[in-house]
């Protein structure tokens, strides 16, 4: 291989992305060490809310997460899965799914979702979801409950919102 050869491979290399880095990452909803990336996906879709009384306060009223509805797409933004709840639910197109516990939240950007770190639940069906250890929620955009006002007169009203979030799906390395 000649030098001009070397130039054009270390070019196309740096082009390709790297492993999903977490520098940058709040420490509680890194992955733990031991674990590489399985599959990142952009989850596209929305985020249901409705406005019901608050828990433990009498009189008092919140927007409530009700539910995601969500498509994931692979890099090149083709459907690989669908994100639903509840209970959170990633599932492949080829059936196998998984569902998790969240294990830590940490605050990203003003009027976006919080990271979010899942320890994901054995998978159902063999395929894609298969070995899946850890769910990362990251590259939020949206998700945040209603900015209209919820009070008892609109209680059980519903809304709407749309969201974008990158799930990174780990496995045991």
């Amino acid at each position: 291989m000649n030098a001009k050869q070397l130039i054009c491979l270390v070019g196309l290399f740096a082009t390709v992305p790297a492993a999903y880095a977490q520098t940058g990452l709040p420490d509680s909803i890194k992955v733990p060490d031991g674990h590489k990336v399985a599959m990142e996906t952009t989850g596209v879709g929305e985020i249901t809310y409705e406005c019901r009384d608050k828990a433990n306060a009498a009189g008092q009223t919140e927007w409530t997460f009700v539910g995601p509805k969500a498509v994931l797409n692979d890099r090149s933004g083709k459907q690989v899965g669908t994100y639903f709840g509840p209970p959170a639910t990633w599932q492949a197109r080829d059936g196998s799914k998984v569902t998790g516990t969240q294990l830590a939240v940490a605050p990203s950007s003003p009027g976006n979702l919080p990271y979010q770190l899942v320890k994901a639940n054995p998978a159902e069906g063999k395929g894609a979801m298969s070995g899946v250890s850890y769910i990362q929620r990251v590259a939020l955009k949206g998700g945040v409950a209603p900015g209209t006002e919820c009070t008892t007169a609109n209680k059980g009203k519903q809304e709407v919102v749309k969201y974008q979030a990158d799930y990174i799906f780990w496995s045991a390395s």
